[in-house]
């Protein structure tokens, strides 16, 4: 169910006749409640580590095919006027998944998270987004990326950044074995680095320009 209701969302986003925030809000407005409270079940209230021990387990498969539901999810928020809660609910309760990055499930679903965040922070929501600077105040995702730029400054404040691990085996896509011309000897997660470090900053970058005390900017 997941996966198909990605495939729909992700089918309509790329059709270049359909009227994409009609065919959308029709799609999503009825499940609006229920993808809400599903992100609170898998990601809050019966998260059990220990399921999702193995990249393997049924629990990690399904984890990571909520992910990508999530991610079509963000990508469909800049086609509505009017956003569904489904929508904000990545942003508003970010902590949930704050939380699990620095858990114990599988690297491979901790970097999926993180490189969701970023395209969050980013507004970069689909692989063919354009890239450049774009004005926060100018976006109805003010108050949403104000939320998450909240949620991911107060875990920085922290020893968030020391619980995630960075992985040399995952930068090659799944496999143990180098691609040609990577260093054997492998090393850390570049992907991963960067990523983090551009949700630090846009985070700070989002919270600056929109504080208006001096000592709220410090």
């Amino acid at each position: 169910c997941l996966w198909t209701l990605t495939a729909i969302i992700k089918e309509t986003l790329g059709d270049a006749v359909l009227p994409k925030a009609g065919v959308l809000k029709k799609l999503l407005a009825p499940l609006d409640a229920v993808l809400e409270g599903f992100y609170n079940t898998i990601l809050f209230h019966h998260f059990d580590s220990h399921h999702y021990t193995s990249p393997y387990s049924e629990a990690t498969t399904n984890l990571i095919s909520f992910i990508d539901l999530l991610e079509a999810l963000l990508a469909s928020r800049t086609e509505l006027e009017l956003p569904l809660r489904c929508q904000r609910v990545l942003f508003l309760k970010v902590s949930c998944i704050l939380n699990l990055i620095s858990s114990s499930i599988p690297y491979v679903i901790k970097k999926k998270f993180i490189l969701l965040l970023k395209k969050c922070v980013l507004h970069k929501s689909r692989e063919d987004a354009g890239s450049g600077s774009v004005s926060l105040q100018a976006l109805p995702l003010c108050e949403d990326v104000l939320a998450l730029s909240n949620a991911v400054l107060q875990v920085v404040s922290l020893t968030w950044l020391n619980q995630i691990p960075l992985d040399e085996k995952s930068s090659y896509f799944g496999s143990s074995e180098p691609a040609p011309g990577d260093d054997p000897q492998g090393g850390s997660d570049q992907t991963v680095l960067r990523a983090l470090s551009l949700v630090v900053l846009k985070a700070l970058e989002f919270k600056i320009h929109n504080s208006t005390a001096e000592a709220e900017i410090k």
